[in-house]
């Protein structure tokens, strides 16, 4: 196994197939199709199951994302390190984080961090199941994980608090909502809503709150992609709950948007492993809480 290979595989897994990561490393499809089937052969195993023209992990490939990413991150930082006399931290950072996070917060802090590390790299990757967030980093397929706080099973982990996350409803243009902001959730108006298949702890408060003011969901569409919700909102399906900066700009889109009374929040992070930061990783956090 050589670096080349690793940075293929995992531009693979990041762009979620091959031709889509020789575009993004600027390399020919075939040199990245030969170099996989080259490392599976010194594996024993197969890393993707090849369906249609698109790629799926296989459980071996699975296996080795983490420990690709570890090796990666490290290789980098060493060559960093060699180069940077000034001391500032190089390489790559690798993040997960719940949705909402990277159309606000994240852009304003990262955007901070490249002014002042302009030589790190950095990946952020959906969390779509906060429960998995120790595994996450015990596995090495990330340094920092943004979730809600408090989190369950994160005994011998870092918390850093960012702030609070808030969600707000969306309904479609020229909807007959209310005029009230915050809209009473007792007076939700009788809209369908487009809604996400159950499993983050935000639906769960979303569906208590709408239980203790009476309120039943009554779904027009149940999506998978979150990011599908606004376009729905917005081609007139049916309204939605939005973390805050996502329905703000869906309002600048024409979407007719109401905070909700009582307010639906919770409070958001970072999680981490300390003794296993890498220098880039340290600079982050470090900025993060100062920007706190």
């Amino acid at each position: 196994m050589d670096l080349p290979q690793i940075e293929y595989f995992l531009a693979v897994v990041d762009h979620r197939g091959v031709n889509a990561a020789a575009s993004a490393l600027g390399v020919a499809q075939p040199t990245i199709s030969q170099a996989i089937r080259k490392l599976e052969r010194e594996l024993g195993a197969a890393l993707f199951h090849r369906i249609g023209r698109g790629v799926v992990l296989t459980s071996a490939g699975y296996a080795l994302v983490g420990p690709a990413r570890r090796i990666l991150r490290d290789v980098v930082a060493a060559e960093g390190a060699l180069v940077d006399a000034a001391g500032r931290p190089r390489g790559r950072l690798d993040i997960v984080a719940i949705p909402g996070f990277s159309a606000g917060p994240a852009a304003r802090l990262i955007g901070e961090f490249r002014r002042a590390y302009p030589e790190v790299f950095i990946r952020i990757g959906d969390l779509r199941d906060e429960a998995a967030v120790a595994t996450l980093l015990a596995d090495g397929d990330c340094e920092i994980a943004v979730c809600h706080l408090p989190l369950p099973d994160a005994a011998g982990l870092s918390v850093l608090e960012l702030g609070v996350q808030e969600w707000w409803l969306a309904f479609p243009p020229g909807a007959p909502v209310p005029p009230d902001d915050p809209l009473p959730l007792a007076a939700l108006p009788d809209l369908p809503l487009v809604t996400v298949p159950r499993g983050g702890s935000q639906a769960g408060e979303i569906g208590q709150a709408l239980e203790e003011a009476g309120r039943t969901v009554r779904a027009a569409a149940v999506v998978q992609s979150r990011e599908a919700r606004v376009p729905f909102v917005l081609a007139g399906v049916g309204g939605t709950f939005l973390e805050r900066s996502l329905a703000e700009a869906a309002r600048e889109r024409g979407a007719v948007v109401r905070a909700v009374a009582p307010r639906i929040s919770r409070a958001y992070g970072f999680v981490y492993d300390d003794a296993g930061l890498s220098p880039a990783g340290r600079a982050f956090v470090r900025l993060a809480a100062s920007a706190g």
